[in-house]
């Protein structure tokens, strides 16, 4: 059965068509169609308190394309969820009636602990030993959100403030650096060896940029070098030599810079990228509510 898994994020909406299959008894999401556009909701929330009507018109044609391309996929379920950008919009109710007036999609504005149980729904489909003690750092446009797991459980995770776009857009508190640092300090025993585990469109490009294959550990010191390298670049440089998108090129060396520090905080010298969001998680879920 296909599902249709709507996120709309801090930078960017997209759109995952997908269903769950088996192969050798091990359950995964098959992505079937793959749909992203660079909506930046975050751009004028963080700045202005709210999303304008050229932002909101973007919106509705975007949710009309993704309803449209749902319907060809021949979706039997279609979610949406939005998560920062829309968190904060003092204006989100409005735009929430907007886009259901106009495209008969409902948004569901989810916190950011919310956010984390529908990823973490699909972490236990990855084959790795549950057991382990083991933190997911996932890093967006408009959130951080680090989390903590201890044989197969999750014991500690925070939401914090700080995201791509937030701290491109200068509207990220200094504090909020030693807040994660004191967080840390309480909430992770960094005697134990833990496995790290990063999430987000940012740290998926780095993973391919970094020629690493699936499931394929990187290294803080290969990321700080690519951080550096990109980092002498102006966009139109990054988006020629790196082939990034432009909405990507801006927003990629913030994102490994908060990568980057916490995995500094937990002493860490190697993270896993597993290529799996909020989208993955969503349809998983959909899938496991079906029956």
């Amino acid at each position: 059965m296909k599902y249709g898994a709507i996120d709309i994020g801090t930078n960017a909406a997209r759109l995952l068509v997908g269903e769950v299959t088996t192969e050798n008894g091990h359950s995964f999401v098959k992505k079937i169609s793959y749909t992203r556009i660079p909506l930046r909701l975050g751009e004028e929330v963080f700045e202005d308190g709210k999303i304008s009507k050229k932002k909101a018109a973007d919106f509705v044609k975007a949710m009309k394309a993704f309803r449209l391309i749902s319907e060809i996929f021949d979706v039997k379920e279609l979610r949406a969820c939005a998560t920062s950008a829309m968190r904060e919009a003092t204006n989100s109710s409005k735009i929430q009636e907007l886009i259901k007036e106009e495209t008969g999609v409902e948004i569901e504005i989810i916190s950011g602990n919310e956010e984390a149980d529908l990823i973490f729904g699909t972490f236990f489909l990855l084959d790795f030993d549950k057991n382990i003690s083991f933190i997911v750092i996932d890093v967006g446009g408009g959130s951080t959100e680090v989390s903590v797991f201890e044989k197969g459980e999750r014991v500690a995770s925070k939401s914090f403030e700080i995201g791509t776009i937030r701290l491109l857009k200068g509207k990220v508190n200094e504090d909020i650096w030693k807040d994660i640092h004191s967080w840390i300090d309480n909430h992770v025993d960094l005697d134990t060896v833990h496995q790290i585990f990063a999430t987000g469109g940012n740290i998926n490009k780095v993973h391919k940029m970094l020629g690493a294959q699936h499931m394929e550990t990187i290294s803080v010191s290969k990321m700080k070098k690519l951080r550096d390298e990109i980092n002498e670049l102006n966009i139109d440089q990054r988006v020629e030599k790196f082939q990034l998108k432009p909405d990507r090129a801006d927003v990629i060396v913030p994102a490994m810079d908060i990568y980057m520090y916490i995995m500094n905080e937990l002493k860490c010298k190697n993270i896993i990228v597993p290529k799996i969001g909020l989208s993955d998680g969503m349809i998983y879920d959909m899938h496991l509510r079906r029956g």
